[in-house]
């Protein structure tokens, strides 16, 4: 199967500067249309939100995002992403979750877990939860 799952993170006026946050934190360059650019802003407060965003990861995957129409509800928060990696992405993963947490909330700050692993939680500035694993030595 080549089907891909990819994060998708609802904001309410914030994808663009989440992304471009995203992007910094992660490296990439994240791509953003507007609902007017898509011709879709039947309501004229939402011509310049973000209809979808989307950012390719230099390690692989995808982040996208959009900015929620004034006519919907607002979403209660983004959404979560779990990043996971092993021993030689230690480094980059503990990087990011500092880079994540600032102007956010440590929820758990990366330590080594239960199951071996070090492990850490962080809400970022943006509402969005980041759940961070480093894989430890296989038990056994």
């Amino acid at each position: 199967m080549t089907a891909r799952l990819s994060p998708y993170l609802g904001f309410r006026d914030q994808a663009r500067a989440a992304m471009d946050f995203y992007a910094d934190v992660f490296g990439g360059a994240a791509t953003s249309s507007t609902f007017d650019e898509f011709g879709m802003a039947s309501d004229p407060a939402d011509a310049g939100k973000i209809m979808h965003s989307q950012l390719e990861l230099p390690g692989g995957g995808t982040l996208m995002a959009s900015d929620t129409p004034a006519s919907m509800p607002a979403p209660e928060r983004p959404g979560a992403v779990a990043l996971f990696g092993d021993a030689t992405d230690a480094e980059t993963l503990r990087a990011a979750f500092a880079r994540l947490a600032d102007g956010g909330t440590d929820v758990m700050p990366m330590a080594v877990a239960p199951w071996g692993d070090e492990f850490g939680q962080v809400t970022d500035r943006f509402g969005t939860t980041w759940l961070v694993n480093v894989a430890g030595q296989p038990q056994g």
